[in-house]
Formats: C-alpha cells, structure tokens, sequence
C-alpha cells in the first residue's frame, strides 16, 4: 500500500537520506514522504524513525495507487 506521510518544517539532504525507500518533496513549509509501505511493522518502523530523529508527523494517511 502506498502512504504519504507529511512533516512540519523542510528536512535537510542529510534526513531525507534516512527515508531511502521513500520519495519526498517539500511544500508550502513541509516535508512530504511517499512511497510503498510493505506491512503494518515497516508502517511503525518508519514513524519510529521519525520520532527518533526529532519530526513532528503532522499527517499521514494511505493513498490510492
């Protein structure tokens, strides 16, 4: 299934590279990361990721492929 995950702020180079299975771009203040989201622990290991590097997940939802 796909998802798009939206950020508060614009991630640097640097962060963005910590996402490598997903696509991103940055809009109107935030980040946004796309891609295809295997199971539900690949789901959680993604939002782990962004807690632990300091995100604040302002959305994320799943999207029609």
């Amino acid at each position: 299934m796909r998802y798009e995950i939206r950020l508060e702020g614009i991630m640097s180079e640097t962060l963005t590279r910590a996402f490598p299975e997903m696509d991103h771009v940055m809009m109107s203040g935030q980040t946004i990361l796309f891609g295809h989201v295997v199971d539900e622990a690949h789901l959680y290991g993604l939002l782990n990721r962004c807690l632990s590097l300091g995100l604040r997940v302002v959305e994320m939802r799943p999207v029609p492929e």
